[in-house]
């Protein structure tokens, strides 16, 4: 059975969410707080699967996930580079999407991962155009270019005539604006495919409606929204409302965990 790890620290609320989905996808999740793994980097080598949870870590002091980002970047970047380079698939939402751009996981490099400092950061998700935040449930696109594994087949799965009801993802931030740092980077995630989700209705004010992106090779992947808070269809906001036929799938918010835990399944001893 593959193994998921979800990390999590103080201001984290989102990890019992995210334990869930990995254990109703066919994965043994354990939830370890980010002191301990830091203490021993190398048990990440017993894993498959690498969460970032949404929250609040550590209250957001200094800006959204900094402090928990800079620790992991300053302390646990060779480890995360060789369960990169060895293919395991990592998922941050939210505030964990905040974390995993500051280390440098995403957008990922082109080439190798560099040796000895983790890649610099090239986009960041800044205060939503409205200055507020934003607690709802948006309607999103995956775009077929995407390599992303987290999200491959999602549209395509609910018949056409559910798809308007069934892609939706709960948001809930403040920060959450998709912004990169110059128009090659953006240029090149449109080029590369990198774009794994879009919101239909752009309501943060995200460059290119940008809600998540993933890395060139499609196994890192992060997202302002929060698919493990939609792994079932009485999460959804009018479920009483669904045709009948669109419950007998599983939610959009499982099939991302159902597709990464599958895609490491077949090499798990």
């Amino acid at each position: 059975m593959p193994r998921a790890i979800v990390l999590r620290t103080a201001g984290t609320n989102c990890d019992a969410e995210m334990v869930r989905a990995f254990e109703l996808a066919g994965a043994r999740a354990d939830l370890v707080h980010l002191d301990r793994l830091i203490a021993d980097p190398a048990q990440l080598e017993r894993y498959d699967l690498v969460a970032f949870p949404g929250g609040f870590s550590y209250g957001d002091d200094i800006a959204s996930g900094r402090i928990f980002a800079m620790r992991a970047r300053e302390r646990l970047y060779p480890a995360l580079r060789a369960a990169a380079q060895r293919g395991c698939p990592m998922i941050g939402a939210c505030n964990g999407f905040q974390i995993m751009v500051q280390i440098g996981l995403l957008p990922g490099p082109d080439a190798a991962w560099p040796l000895d400092e983790p890649p610099a950061q090239t986009v960041a998700l800044a205060h939503n155009a409205g200055g507020s935040f934003i607690d709802q449930w948006v309607r999103v696109e995956y775009p077929a270019s995407s390599p992303c594994i987290w999200t491959r087949g999602i549209a395509e799965h609910f018949p056409s005539q559910h798809r308007h009801d069934a892609l939706r993802l709960p948001i809930a931030h403040g920060e959450g604006r998709f912004v990169p740092s110059s128009p090659d980077v953006l240029e090149s995630l449109e080029r590369n495919g990198q774009i794994a989700v879009r919101y239909a209705d752009n309501v943060n004010g995200s460059a290119n409606a940008i809600a998540g992106i993933c890395d060139p090779t499609g196994r890192i992947f992060a997202l302002m929204p929060h698919p493990e808070r939609y792994l079932s269809w009485f999460n959804h906001p009018y479920w009483t409302r669904l045709d009948a036929g669109l419950r007998t799938h599983e939610t959009p918010g499982l099939l991302m965990f159902r597709n990464a835990v599958e895609s490491v399944s077949s090499v798990v001893v």
